[in-house]
């Protein structure tokens, strides 16, 4: 099961924080605010992580 943790204003953006959070070992998925049909560069993205791990992306955006 995977919960909303941060929105991001696009893709490149999005794609940082996945980069940012699986190079930390916290696995990460990203979906288009307005459906997977809206897969494009300057749309909003839901940036997932898998329940419970939340803290874990905490942690994380705390070392930063």
């Amino acid at each position: 099961m995977w919960v909303d943790y941060k929105i991001a204003s696009n893709l490149f953006l999005a794609q940082i924080w996945k980069d940012l959070f699986e190079s930390e070992g916290l696995p990460t998925r990203l979906i288009p605010e307005n459906g997977i049909n809206e897969w494009r560069v300057m749309t909003s993205f839901r940036i997932l992580v898998p329940k419970g791990r939340e803290h874990v992306a905490d942690e994380i955006l705390r070392k930063i």
